[in-house]
C-alpha cells in the first residue's frame, strides 16, 4: 500500500534557526506551513547549538548585515514577550584587535575599523577603547599588544540558541504550522507549479513553495551548483574553568572577539560564565579541513583542547585554567566569500535556498526568516536579500 501524500502551502526543509525562523514567520502570515527535520530540533547535529551565540549590532562583516541584526533584536524581544523566555542577554560585547597591523575576521580585513564604521553609520551605541582603557575596564584581558584597541558595544551580548529555536517552533505551531521531525528528505523535484519532496521512508510531500534550510546537508540534497559553492567545516567549542567565577560573570565580563594575528583563524571568541557556572565557553574557527555532515568526527580530543589553550588563551585571559571541562563539535557551512547565500534554486524557481551563513548567521536569523517568508509569499522583502544571491559567484 502506498504512502499518502502530504500537502502544504510552503514546506521548510531543516529546522535549525533559519528554518525555525522562516516557519514562524510563515505561520504569522496565516500560511499553511510544514516544517521538516531529520532530527528533533533543537538538536546538536548541525550549526544551531552550543548554549550561547554572540549577537552584536555593529557588525564588521558589512553594512548589508546591519538591517538584519537590528530587526532580529526586535523580533527576539517580541518573542520573549510572547513566550516568557529570556532569549537575548545584553551583557555587552567587545571587539579587540590591532590598528597598526593586519587582521581579518569572517573574510573581512581590518575588521575592527569596519565594526566602528558600522556602529557610526547606524547610530549604534558604542565606545572606542584604547589599550589602557580596555585594561582598566576589563582586566581579565591580559597580554594586550601596543597597537591593540577595542570597540565596546553595550547592547551586544548572547542568544540562547536552543531556547530560541524551541520558542520559534512553539510559536509557529501555536499559529498553525505543522512540524514533522525524524523526517529526512532524500529528493527535491519541481514539476510545473509544484515541488515534490521524497522522504527517507518513501512518503511524498507536495507544496507550491519550498524553503531549503538544511545547512550542511544542502549540497548533498540539492547538488550543483551548491556542491561547488558550499564547504562544510568542523568547529570546536570548549568550556574552560575559571579560578574566580565572579570575575567572569555577566555584568563583569562581556562577550568578545579578540584578533591577535593576521589570518581568519588567528583569533578567539568567548562568553561570560553563564547560569552561575565556573566555566567560560571559548572557541576559534578553522577552515582548512572540509568535512561531510554525516561522517564528521563529533569527539573532541584532549590534544585539540590543549592546542586551543596554548595557541589562543594562555597569556590572554587571566584566571582561565586548563584542561577544558568539556568540548563540543559543530558544523559551519561556508561560501567562498564568507557571506550568506539566499537565492532561488537555478533549476527550480519555486525553491528558495537559505544556507551558508559561514559562521555568523545566528544573530541575523530572526530577521532573515522574516525576509525569506516575505520573499517567498510576495516576491520581495523589506530587507533586500539581493546581495546574498548566487550572481556574485558568476
Amino acid at each position: 500500500m502506498g504512502h499518502a501524500t502530504t500537502t502544504a502551502d510552503v514546506a521548510v526543509i531543516g529546522l535549525g534557526v533559519m528554518g525555525a525562523a522562516s516557519l514562524y514567520q510563515l505561520a504569522r502570515r496565516g500560511v499553511r506551513a510544514l516544517g521538516l527535520d531529520r532530527f528533533a530540533p533543537p538538536h546538536d547535529h548541525g550549526s544551531s547549538h552550543g548554549e550561547t551565540r554572540i549577537t552584536r549590532q555593529a557588525v564588521g562583516e558589512g553594512t548589508l548585515y546591519a538591517p538584519l541584526v537590528l530587526r532580529s533584536h526586535e523580533i527576539w524581544r517580541d518573542l520573549e514577550a510572547a513566550t516568557g523566555e529570556h532569549l537575548l542577554h545584553a551583557c555587552g560585547g567587545l571587539i579587540i584587535g590591532p590598528v597598526d597591523r593586519d587582521s581579518s575576521h569572517h573574510g573581512k580585513p581590518d575588521f575592527l575599523r569596519r565594526t566602528v564604521a558600522v556602529a557610526e553609520r547606524f547610530a549604534i551605541p558604542h565606545q572606542v577603547l584604547s589599550r589602557t582603557e580596555m585594561a582598566y575596564r576589563f582586566p581579565q584581558f591580559t597580554g594586550l599588544a601596543d597597537g591593540d584597541m577595542a570597540c565596546f558595544e553595550p547592547g551586544a551580548g548572547y542568544l540562547r540558541p536552543e531556547r530560541c529555536i524551541a520558542a520559534l517552533l512553539a510559536q509557529a505551531q501555536a499559529l498553525g504550522a505543522s512540524i514533522r521531525t525524524g523526517t529526512g528528505i532524500t529528493a527535491v523535484e519541481q514539476h510545473g507549479g509544484l515541488v515534490h519532496l521524497t522522504t527517507a521512508d518513501g512518503s511524498r510531500i507536495e507544496a507550491p513553495r519550498v524553503i531549503a534550510c538544511a545547512g550542511p546537508w544542502i549540497a548533498p540534497l540539492l547538488g550543483p551548483p551548491f556542491d561547488r559553492l558550499l564547504q562544510v567545516t568542523r568547529q570546536v567549542l570548549h568550556w574552560f574553568p575559571v579560578a574566580q567565577p565572579a570575575d567572569y560573570a555577566p555584568g563583569c565580563f562581556p562577550v568578545f572577539i579578540r584578533m591577535h594575528g593576521a589570518g581568519d583563524s588567528d583569533y578567539f571568541y568567548g562568553f561570560p560564565a553563564i547560569d552561575g557556572a565556573a566555566t567560560v565557553k571559548l572557541a576559534t574557527e578553522r577552515y582548512d579541513h572540509p568535512v561531510a555532515a554525516d561522517s564528521v568526527d563529533r569527539v573532541v580530543s584532549p590534544a585539540e583542547q590543549e592546542a586551543m589553550f596554548g595557541a589562543h588563551i594562555h597569556g590572554r585571559l587571566a584566571g582561565v585554567l586548563a584542561p577544558a571541562v568539556r568540548s563540543s563539535a559543530c558544523l559551519y557551512t561556508n561560501t567562498p566569500d564568507a557571506d550568506f547565500l539566499v537565492d532561488t534554486h537555478p533549476d527550480m524557481d519555486r525553491v528558495t535556498v537559505v544556507s551558508a551563513c559561514s559562521g555568523h548567521g545566528f544573530k541575523h536569523a530572526a530577521a532573515l526568516g522574516e525576509a525569506v517568508a516575505e520573499r517567498t509569499l510576495t516576491g520581495t522583502s523589506r530587507i533586500d536579500l539581493a546581495p546574498f544571491g548566487r550572481a556574485r559567484f558568476g
